[in-house]
């Protein structure tokens, strides 16, 4: 049972498709014939062995030429065109074993008439057995897409739920209630503006896993909430600077995806100045695509470059939704200036 059990389902389709033929061809002998004789047994036999062992070479030419992996129309004239090569050299072999063993008995069809006969029975069985081949190979590719579709979806869900979290953080949250609370009697104009603010971008983060991407004024919008947010807990430390291109704005973008940019500038930037810095926001066209820039006052440390989740989540996020046609870079401009730069596939 063990044995069994390591035999692929090509071999399977192999024993129990030749096998098929086999019955077949004893049961019309039986049913017209009323016996079954021991050349027509030999010839059977003989008929399913050369099967078996020109369809298993068939099979590996198939894949040595990657026909599976060719256009629909070029695959079409491969399988005819090999088909109809290996049609001949099973009816040329049968034709050769049945004269040398003296198979056929007494012969009553001349031997071009048996050929061509042979080569007929021989196409219509290997077209068959190349049909079925294909339809399982198909079957199973839509399958396997359909498979990676489910699983790139549930990624990025979940890829969607972790942004969500990483930016609804408890200590964003308790310094802006802070700033909030400081300027409630101070200024409670102010005060009123911020808890906006903050409800903004609270309601954008609960909202981010419903849409794969948000136009980039939504975007921006949020963006400016949460630096006029910080500006209150920075002050004249943190300077804002916006350079937006408004024919931009109605491109789509990754929501939050900005947000990640701006918050890791001023995580690992204008925090770790004492004399704070500034952080710059571009969005412009570049031949056909929308670039977006980040610029911000600091250096890169080894732990912002390569292992944060900001940089990541950017990363991979861009593979899911554009693959090859979008990119992410994050460099050092200058000893005192770091810029994050996306390039993403511009709509018309």
């Amino acid at each position: 049972m063990q044995y069994l059990k390591k035999i692929s389902a090509y071999w399977w389709c192999q024993i129990f498709g030749w096998g098929a033929n086999m019955a077949v061809n004893f049961f019309f002998a039986w049913t017209f014939r009323g016996s079954i004789s021991p050349l027509f047994v030999g010839r059977v036999l003989i008929l399913v062995v050369l099967g078996v062992l020109l369809t298993h070479l068939m099979r590996w030419i198939l894949l040595r030429l990657n026909v599976l992996q060719k256009k629909f129309e070029w695959q079409t004239v491969y399988f005819l065109g090999i088909t109809f090569v290996f049609s001949v050299v099973f009816a040329l072999l049968l034709q050769f074993i049945f004269t040398q063993f003296q198979l056929y008995g007494e012969q009553r069809i001349s031997y071009t008439n048996r050929l061509i006969s042979n080569t007929f029975n021989s196409f219509v069985t290997l077209l068959v057995w190349n049909l079925i081949y294909f339809i399982y190979h198909y079957v199973e590719r839509v399958r396997n897409q359909q498979i990676e579709a489910f699983k790139s979806e549930a990624l990025i869900r979940e890829l969607q739920l972790q942004t969500i979290k990483s930016h609804i953080n408890p200590h964003f949250i308790f310094n802006a209630l802070n700033s909030i609370r400081a300027l409630v009697d101070e200024n409670p104009a102010r005060a009123r503006r911020a808890i906006t603010e903050l409800s903004n971008i609270l309601r954008s983060s609960m909202q981010a896993e419903k849409a794969e991407t948000v136009p980039f004024e939504e975007e921006l919008n949020i963006v400016k909430d949460y630096l006029a947010l910080e500006q209150m807990r920075f002050e004249e430390r943190l300077k804002v600077q916006f350079e937006i291109d408004p024919a931009t704005l109605h491109q789509p973008v990754p929501p939050m995806m900005l947000q990640t940019l701006v918050e890791n500038a001023i995580k690992h930037g204008i925090s770790k100045n004492v004399s704070g810095g500034e952080v710059k926001v571009i969005s412009r066209f570049n031949g056909p695509e929308h670039e977006l820039i980040v610029r911000n006052t600091g250096q890169l440390n080894g732990a912002f470059n390569n292992g944060g989740f900001g940089v990541s989540s950017t990363q991979d996020r861009l593979e899911l939704m554009f693959g090859g046609r979008a990119s992410f870079t994050l460099h050092n401009t200058s000893p005192s200036e770091v810029e994050a730069r996306v390039q993403m596939p511009a709509e018309s």
